[in-house]
């Protein structure tokens, strides 16, 4: 058995440390060891983007960086989004404009659109669109999202 590891990091604004194998992923230490469950599983290979999470505050594949690399990192996880009982206007939005079905790829649609909409406040459809590419969708056809982001975006660059 390997030696275990300490990782202390912070996520959603709270401080958290665990111990664990250096190979163990940080989706698995996320999911596992801190129970925070919105970070979904997919592919487990970086492509399909359901388990981004933001990493220092830009968005990253958790199924390709390992628990340990996140040592002193500051993560936000789907988890951290909502505020007080109330929904991040952008989850309010995906909620409003049909962005969802089945719900797997959500957590890092959300994440990746956070993201996007940080570097690019007032993008057009065409860049919504290119933003959120890196997040596969099998249920939706992507409009619903894209209209989603579309009206979150004024509301998030207000609140800046």
């Amino acid at each position: 058995m390997a030696d275990m590891m300490t990782v202390r990091l912070k996520v959603n604004g709270v401080e958290h440390e665990g111990r664990c194998e250096p190979r163990k992923l940080l989706v698995d230490f996320i999911r596992e060891d801190l129970g925070l469950t919105g970070t979904h599983v997919g592919c487990e290979h970086g492509i399909c983007g359901a388990c981004t999470i933001l990493f220092n505050g830009e968005a990253a594949r958790s199924c390709i960086m390992l628990a340990v690399q996140a040592e002193g990192a500051e993560l936000a996880t789907v988890e951290g989004l909502m505020r007080d009982g109330k929904l991040h206007p952008l989850q309010e939005a995906f909620r409003e404009h049909h962005g969802l079905q089945c719900g797997f790829c959500t957590p890092g649609m959300l994440m990746t659109a956070l993201d996007f909409l940080r570097t690019n406040p007032t993008p057009s459809e065409r860049e919504i669109r290119e933003g959120i590419s890196a997040v596969l969708c099998r249920c939706t056809g992507y409009q619903g999202i894209v209209n989603a982001v579309r009206a979150a975006a004024p509301v998030l660059a207000a609140g800046r």
